[in-house]
């Protein structure tokens, strides 16, 4: 489980996060929902560590991130797997070596028990027998998947972040990765954070989901709830997307 507490984020005048608090609960995937410039991708930097925050507390499983010396920050850090919006691959490396990369600055195995595990999350993600191929040569669902496979290559991972992970794939492929991040949450019982704007994500895998507005969380619930949220934001947020759909896939 992680808490985050009267998160405020500004950037010069500008404030993106207004004292936003929540739960996100361990075993569900707890999606952050909310137009373009609401702060949601920002909230998942501020939890993460990637920005700091100007005030608010951030516990993981009752540890508190935002006050840990860098023993524990970096405890927690090895705990944490992340799926950024452009899946963030390292051109020059392979799709086995973009996925060994965090074993190997996070753990000290050695390079046989690196390929092994490598080898596992591959296979959990579909990608087996990929191993010696570069980025550029797999597809944008291929690449998101080795993504995936990076984030939980680490035994260690209790907390699975992704950033719009369906960014930049069709609705068949997104609906694969969506399926895959919901079944690797349940599998592993680990706490997932999905940050989108894509409503058929929530709908589909939303267990637990926040609704940002100008900065405020205004809503809360699970995907059963949407049609009877009683917040006029989230109803046109939910009505545009539908109407946006639609429009795009006929």
């Amino acid at each position: 489980m992680i808490e985050f507490r009267n998160i405020h984020k500004s950037f010069e005048e500008k404030v993106v996060l207004d004292g936003v608090s929540g739960v996100l609960e361990r075993g569900k995937c707890n999606l952050l929902i909310g137009a373009s410039g609401t702060g949601k991708s920002v909230l998942l930097k501020c939890i993460v560590g990637l920005i700091p925050t100007d005030q608010g507390e951030v516990l993981f499983d009752n540890r508190d991130f935002t006050l840990a010396d860098r023993d524990l920050k970096t405890d927690i850090r090895r705990e944490i797997g992340m799926l950024f919006q452009s899946g963030a691959l390292f051109d020059s490396k392979t799709v086995e070596q973009n996925v060994m990369f965090p074993l190997d600055i996070l753990t000290k195995m050695s390079k046989e028990e690196k390929l092994e595990r490598a080898n596992i999350v591959l296979k959990r993600v579909g990608l087996e027998n990929t191993n010696k191929k570069m980025p550029s040569e797999i597809s944008g669902g291929m690449k998101k998947r080795v993504g995936i496979a990076r984030a939980i290559v680490n035994e260690d991972v209790k907390y699975l972040f992704c950033d719009e992970p369906n960014s930049g794939l069709d609705p068949q492929t997104s609906i694969l990765i969506d399926d895959l991040i919901k079944e690797i949450t349940d599998e592993l019982q680990i706490t997932t954070t999905v940050v989108t704007h894509d409503m058929n994500s929530v709908l589909g895998i939303g267990d637990k989901i926040m609704f940002l507005f100008k900065g405020k969380k205004v809503w809360e619930g699970n995907k059963d709830e949407i049609m009877d949220s009683g917040v006029k934001e989230f109803d046109d947020f939910v009505f545009a997307n539908k109407v946006m759909n639609k429009m795009r896939h006929g």
